[in-house]
């Protein structure tokens, strides 16, 4: 699933070409991943709709339309968001094309189905499924380590599937919770009221350093998620645990570990990590 470093790196490749533009029509091949309004609506309503801007929430891309309207994307586990020319061969699994003012289309593909789309007012931005209930983006003024501390002083749950929890921190996902915790060297099992101050700081830390590494190297690539222009991200090839179950720890050569923690796997160092 593209976390908050593949969401911000779209951001970041769609709004420089988006922006000023205009959408002329919708076409739709599969209605169910319109989730607000109807489809037939959905066509209506963002014919003449101009750009204004991109923003990222948590894992939510908007696109900030005129009218005061808001489009809004969750990729969930496969959904690609790609910028082309209307030329271009249309990709197997494509569910909706936007088509611009300038001959470009934006296309939404996503094998699984599990991608989710809505076009909403701004007032009404709390009828879209979790958008409301996000906690503070990980490199906001209220992500503090004061925050977290206290945060985590309350909670009896397991760390990893509290980081996963994004009520709790927005974008964090399995990828990037997996680096954090392995670099601050916190067990995925330990409970988060257990964590002492220095793994606090230090968990604290981790989770903006991953965050930012992802992307600065625009993403982690494994099977699906590309950028904007459909290109591949690299920072796949810079995880010190994630997906490396059976290699040795880069820190002492220790066998990472595989395990299941509230249905999701957790990669991560015996030594290093110990519970």
């Amino acid at each position: 699933m593209p976390e908050l470093p593949e969401v911000e790196t779209i951001k970041r490749t769609l709004e420089p070409k988006l922006t000023g533009q205009s959408f002329t029509e919708a076409e739709i091949y599969l209605p169910t991943i319109i989730r607000i309004p109807n489809a037939e609506e959905f066509k209506k309503q963002i014919a003449g709709q101009k750009i204004k801007s991109i923003s990222r929430r948590g894992k939510y891309l908007t696109i900030n339309l005129s009218q005061n309207l808001a489009l809004i994307f969750h990729l969930r586990m496969t959904g690609r968001l790609i910028y082309c020319h209307a030329d271009e061969p249309l990709l197997k699994h494509t569910h909706l094309i936007m088509k611009l003012d300038s001959g470009n289309e934006l296309r939404f593909t996503d094998v699984r189905q599990f991608g989710r789309v809505w076009l909403v007012s701004v007032q009404k931005l709390d009828t879209v499924s979790g958008l409301k209930d996000l906690g503070p983006e990980p490199f906001d003024t209220a992500f503090t380590r004061e925050f977290l501390k206290k945060e985590l002083r309350r909670r009896r749950t397991r760390i990893k599937p509290l980081l996963l929890d994004q009520t709790f921190i927005a974008g964090l996902g399995n990828i990037y919770a997996d680096e954090a915790l392995h670099r601050a060297r916190i067990h995925p099992k330990k409970l988060a009221c257990n964590l002492d101050a220095r793994e606090t700081s230090k968990l604290y830390i981790t989770i903006r350093e991953v965050l930012q590494e992802g992307i600065d190297n625009r993403g982690t690539t494994f099977r699906d998620y590309v950028d904007g222009d459909g290109q591949c991200g690299s920072n796949q090839d810079l995880l010190q645990i994630y997906n490396r179950e059976g290699k040795p720890c880069f820190r002492c050569k220790t066998t990472v570990v595989k395990i299941k923690i509230g249905g999701r796997s957790s990669y991560f160092c015996p030594y290093c990590q110990k519970e």
